[in-house]
């Protein structure tokens, strides 16, 4: 863990140097407002709740966390300095986890500059806290799918440009595939089984649970184990083009 954590620290620090980390936070944070409050009819509503705020989070981070991510593994390509960081007496899943948790940890720390809104919501009314709180982790957790899916990308490439766009492409892909009239689509000829399969994959049906308060299992064991999955698949294509 130490050479992790070491990884980690090295590309958190890199956040920060450069104008990146302030530009997205405040990005963030504003459209998360904006959603909330004006789009999401916040005060029309009348309800002392964040369900608009966590809805707006998988469209958010469609195009916020692929922009974060696009530069992880193709920069270092791109800049040469892939070489220098595949010499430390490191593994390539060290350097990839170290890469991940770093970017993980950034976007946690722009979720975590949202707790104005949580307070507001107890100011105005008696929200269901467990609620939000579960919200709050399956945030964390769909978060991280993200970015686990943009850094696998990013090593694909030296080109930002395409690793951003393919990764949002990809990340559309497991949100639509909950949408009503995607499964609308399968409904009308494919078996049933193929049309729960489908659902299965989407991030909004295994965040929507988790929105609601309801901490299932089986939602945080679909978002750690597509972390797990495209991170191992990250570490197979750095392997391979070290291999080139």
């Amino acid at each position: 863990m130490a050479n992790v954590w070491t990884i980690c620290k090295r590309e958190l620090f890199s956040y920060f140097a450069t104008p990146i980390a302030y530009v997205f936070i405040i990005i963030f944070l504003s459209l998360s407002g904006i959603f909330t409050f004006y789009l999401g009819n916040f005060f029309e509503r009348g309800q002392a709740d964040l369900i608009t705020f966590f809805g707006f989070h998988p469209w958010l981070y469609l195009f916020l966390i692929p922009a974060l991510t696009m530069r992880l593994w193709a920069e270092e390509r791109k800049s040469g300095t892939i070489e220098l960081l595949l010499t430390l007496p490191i593994t390539m899943l060290q350097a990839v986890l170290g890469k991940f948790l770093a970017t993980w940890i950034f976007t946690s720390i722009a979720l975590a500059l949202t707790f104005p809104m949580w307070i507001t919501v107890n100011f105005l009314g008696n929200p269901d806290n467990g609620v939000i709180f579960a919200s709050y982790l399956g945030s964390l957790l769909m978060s991280g799918a993200f970015i686990a899916i943009g850094s696998c990308i990013s090593a694909l490439t030296k080109n930002q440009v395409i690793a951003f766009v393919v990764s949002a492409a990809i990340c559309l892909v497991f949100i639509l595939s909950g949408f009503p009239m995607v499964l609308d689509f399968f409904t009308g000829w494919a078996p049933e089984f193929i049309v729960e399969v489908i659902s299965s994959f989407s991030f909004l049906t295994h965040f929507e649970g988790l929105s609601k308060g309801v901490v299932d299992m089986r939602d945080i064991i679909f978002f750690v184990s597509l972390i797990a999955f495209w991170l191992f698949a990250n570490a197979v294509l750095i392997e391979i083009k070290k291999a080139d």
